[in-house]
């Protein structure tokens, strides 16, 4: 079973939707007793960083997404999700998890933001499992108005451009994150989320 972290912020339903279209058994839950059961966690979201962090501390999902990172289960990240990552966003100054070392940046004011729409995805992990059966280049669709940037640029498994260059997706060994919608991204989307379920079961 994969675990959808549900911390009362965005996306929670298109994202258990594309798993009940792969036949993939899920949980919505943010229970942290009901999540330990899982194989795997998806991290989604659409929101702020702040309100983001607020809920999961509240939760306390910032301890248990930790604790389980740490055991190896696979891991999600899905555009909020995967901001939340890091050390610090941008947005509102917000202190995020730390669990991979970089920052959040908002794009720079000559580009409209958010950026709403389909971007190509140039992947430089080619022989990563998480990549399988994608095209490289590939389209996916981005709601976004941050990027992040990773100290450590070996984790980079994708770029796109909007204005910069940033990472649109990353591989740290139980750690997968995208800055992408998969679920919104059609074929090459839904292969990536395949791809993330062969992972965990």
């Amino acid at each position: 079973m994969i675990a959808i972290i549900d911390y009362g912020i965005g996306n929670i339903e298109s994202v258990k939707n594309a798993l009940d279209r792969l036949d993939m058994k899920s949980k919505v839950s943010g229970d942290v007793t009901v999540l330990s059961k899982a194989n795997g966690f998806i991290l989604p979201g659409v929101g702020s960083a702040n309100e983001g962090m607020s809920n999961l501390k509240r939760l306390m999902l910032d301890i248990f997404i930790k604790d389980q990172i740490e055991k190896g289960k696979p891991f999600l990240g899905i555009c909020l999700g995967m901001q939340l990552l890091f050390d610090t966003s941008e947005e509102g100054n917000t202190s995020c998890l730390g669990i991979l070392k970089g920052t959040v940046r908002k794009f720079r004011k000559e580009r409209k933001v958010p950026q709403i729409g389909w971007n190509e995805v140039i992947i430089h992990k080619i022989n990563e499992k998480f990549v399988k059966k994608i095209p490289n280049p590939s389209c996916f669709y981005f709601i976004n108005s941050y990027y992040c940037l990773p100290k450590d640029k070996s984790i980079i498994a994708g770029t796109s451009v909007y204005g910069d260059t940033f990472a649109s997706f990353i591989v740290s060994s139980n750690i997968y994150a995208t800055q992408f919608h998969p679920e919104k991204s059609g074929k090459a989307g839904f292969q990536l989320l395949l791809n993330f379920i062969r992972r965990c079961i």
